[in-house]
């Protein structure tokens, strides 16, 4: 019971600490990123800001990870490999928004802060799922799997990041509802880095919804893939829990389906995969005349209905010992049916002008074919 309580005031003064740090720190460097010349300038294809800003927000966000990160993370194992993994990721993301770097220099970075928390022992050694059971990984396999997963989630944060509190509003949903399960799965200390990192991304919030007065950068959005990965390794993938796959999936579905959709659209037309494109859900926002601030809350709603999907799956006891339930097993479907119907509403508005364009296509059609019959009829 001690433990426990203990571990959930951790929980409270790491996300507590985190805000403010970031909240106070971050005005300081945006100064200093604009005496450096550290600013993105309005025109690149993926950014929908119209002045410059400066992008090196993602120092104060590291400053409120890693200072309660030191506080209140047991630094013997793990936690000290993913501290100095996200140090290497803050500062490949940082040499990138000073010079901008090539794409392979900039990913055997990103491969470098995933090895650092390989050899601490931060890796996915097993996987766990419905029917299919609990199931250990092969060394090499699980080193290969962990590699792709944190590089992965580093540039699918980063892809996140083109629209004002986009990429540090959901990523604020994802720490929160990653410090909730992993109380619950038994694992503090990943609990503690969850709030931390969610504490970091509301502080950082204050200064980066619309209109934004800072931006992250490549150095914020790298740190934040890295840290959200490594802890859903560690807070839920690592766990014995028989959806422990399904969570992080879940819980990052929002960034995830973004990159799938613009990596979609680059191989459909034979673009640069490094290439950026103006392509995101984002994007798609505002073409149909969404405000910047308004497709953020649509999309913090959507992350927060797949946070509220990931509990209910951990939270209600539709199943124990083999046997369903019948009433919280109806109250998981009826959540799983909320979820689903605002992920499909999501993609209903998002695709209203290609249902536009869809409809003026047949239109045009039906209009042509009755030429077409005159036609054959006079040949």
């Amino acid at each position: 019971m001690w433990n426990a309580f203990t571990a959930n005031l951790d929980v409270l003064w790491g996300f507590l600490v985190a805000f403010l740090v970031v909240v106070i720190l971050t005005p300081a460097v945006g100064r200093v990123a604009r005496v450096l010349g550290v600013v993105d300038e309005p025109g690149e294809a993926r950014r929908m800001h119209l002045r410059a800003v400066p992008r090196l927000g993602g120092l104060a966000i590291f400053l409120g990870i890693f200072i309660p990160g030191l506080a209140f993370l047991d630094l013997s194992g793990a936690y000290r490999g993913i501290l100095l993994g996200a140090a290497v990721a803050t500062a490949v993301g940082m040499a990138d928004d000073f010079r901008g770097l090539p794409w392979a220099l900039k990913l055997a970075g990103q491969g470098l802060a995933a090895g650092i928390a390989i050899h601490f022992g931060v890796y996915i050694d097993h996987f766990s799922f419905p029917i299919l059971g609990v199931h250990e990984l092969p060394y090499w396999f699980s080193v290969v799997v962990t590699v792709v997963w944190i590089v992965g989630m580093m540039n699918v944060i980063n892809l996140l990041d083109g629209m004002d509190g986009l990429a540090a509003g959901i990523s604020a949903i994802a720490g929160a509802t990653f410090a909730v399960l992993a109380l619950e799965l038994g694992r503090p200390e990943a609990a503690v880095l969850s709030a931390i990192v969610a504490g970091a991304c509301l502080g950082f919030l204050r200064h980066n919804f619309y209109p934004a007065r800072i931006f992250m950068g490549d150095s914020g959005s790298h740190l934040l893939g890295f840290v959200l990965a490594t802890v859903a390794i560690q807070g839920s993938l690592k766990t014995a829990a028989t959806v422990a796959l399904i969570f992080p999936l879940i819980v990052l579905a929002v960034p995830i389906l973004d990159t799938s959709f613009v990596i979609a659209k680059r191989l459909k037309y034979g673009r640069p995969l490094t290439e950026p494109t103006p392509w995101h859900l984002y994007h798609r926002f505002r073409n149909i005349g969404f405000t910047q601030r308004r497709a953020a809350i649509y999309f913090y709603i959507w992350g927060l209905a797949l946070a509220g999907g990931a509990l209910a799956t951990r939270f209600v006891p539709f199943r124990s010992r083999g046997e369903w339930h019948l009433w919280p097993t109806v109250l998981v479907a009826t959540i799983a049916l909320l979820v689903l119907a605002t992920s499909l509403y999501m993609v209903y508005v998002l695709e209203i002008l290609k249902l536009h364009r869809l409809r003026a296509w047949a239109s045009r059609r039906q209009a042509d074919e009755p030429d077409q019959e005159q036609r054959l009829k006079s040949a």
